[in-house]
């Protein structure tokens, strides 16, 4: 086990720290005076990102799901030939200069839909003005992936017209993550924390197998064990891994599955499960069980991020790895 030494050594610059203000973080930004945006006859809706800014549109895209909107996510220089008056492209970029994000702001001003950008500054902050182009401007915490939660929730605020989750929804969020806040706080180090306890069972490279609606909280878990961690690890839709991935199984290796599953999947998806673990145990192969709370789907999302996101970071400190550099990151930015 970890000790609160050990935080303060292997995170000097207090990650952990952040992560235990997200539910007051959360609310802040939710409540702040954030201008909405009005549109009308949107149906199409493009969210441009990468990385930590890449995985809010990821989020994003799981709640456009429960509607008729068509979602297209972009993490890369090029927008589809789909767009065109009734597009919304939401572009974000937490630093302001991920080149593939000027990119696709770039291209959208000259194309005819709606366009809105949301950063902390850099050069989004410059091209949104001098072509008058919606901007909102969010301040970093710390990292942009321990801005996250500010940056979602900003977004939901500005979009909520347009978003299928109301504002009761909305603070049913904050309840449950405040619950969670309080069993995986960094300030508990003990076997209670579930957060923990992950971080304790990864000794190998995790494989997360997801179901479809979960995709965004999978894709988060790998990136933040990736970059917090410095190790590797996959993903794997569980519906399309019966089809294909399931016969690795048939040798050993070091890789560990881990079950991301939702409290209400759709009931082929739950006999999926059962059958996949069926064949786990009777192979001898350990796997772990990730569920997500009850309530809206944004809650589950949100709440789950949380409880990975803290995990990773208490991998790290394990491993006595400093979670915030990422040199390897900074490196392709300087040579692009």
């Amino acid at each position: 086990m970890i000790t609160p030494s050990d935080l303060e050594k292997y995170d000097p610059s207090g990650m952990h720290k952040v992560y235990d203000r997200w539910p007051q973080i959360a609310k802040e930004a939710f409540y702040s005076d954030i201008d909405e945006v009005s549109l009308e006859r949107i149906n199409h809706v493009v969210f441009a990102g990468m990385g930590g800014s890449g995985a809010i549109g990821d989020l994003f895209a799981s709640i456009f799901s429960k509607t008729n909107f068509h979602v297209t996510l972009v993490k890369g220089y090029l927008l589809p030939n789909t767009i065109d008056k009734n597009t919304l492209v939401v572009v974000t970029s937490i630093s302001g200069n991920s080149k593939e994000t000027l990119n696709v702001l770039e291209s959208s001003i000259k194309m005819d839909c709606h366009t809105i950008a949301f950063s902390s500054g850099g050069k989004i902050e410059e091209i949104c003005s001098k072509n008058n182009i919606n901007f909102r401007k969010i301040e970093k915490i710390h990292s942009p992936r321990a801005s996250f939660v500010k940056y979602v929730y900003s977004i939901l605020k500005v979009l909520n017209k347009i978003l299928p989750i109301s504002k009761l929804e909305v603070e049913q969020s904050f309840i449950q993550l405040e619950k969670i806040c309080n069993e995986i706080s960094f300030r508990n180090l003990s076997t209670s924390n579930e957060s923990l306890r992950i971080a304790t069972w990864i000794t190998g490279i995790p494989l997360i197998y997801y179901p479809y609606g979960l995709q965004s909280v999978a894709i988060r878990f790998k990136s933040s064990l990736q970059e917090n961690v410095k190790i590797h690890a996959i993903t794997e839709d569980i519906i399309e891994a019966c089809h294909n991935g399931i016969v690795a199984w048939e040798t050993k290796s070091n890789v560990q599955p881990i079950l991301i599953q939702g409290k209400d999947d759709y009931v082929k998806t739950k006999e999926r499960w059962s059958i996949v673990k069926k064949y786990f145990d009777e192979n001898s192969i350990e796997y772990l069980e990730v569920r997500s709370v009850d309530g809206h789907i944004f809650t589950k999302l949100i709440c789950m991020i949380y409880l990975l996101d803290c995990s990773s970071i208490f991998k790290a400190v394990m491993d006595k790895t400093d979670p915030s550099p990422v040199r390897s990151i900074d490196y392709i930015k300087n040579n692009l």
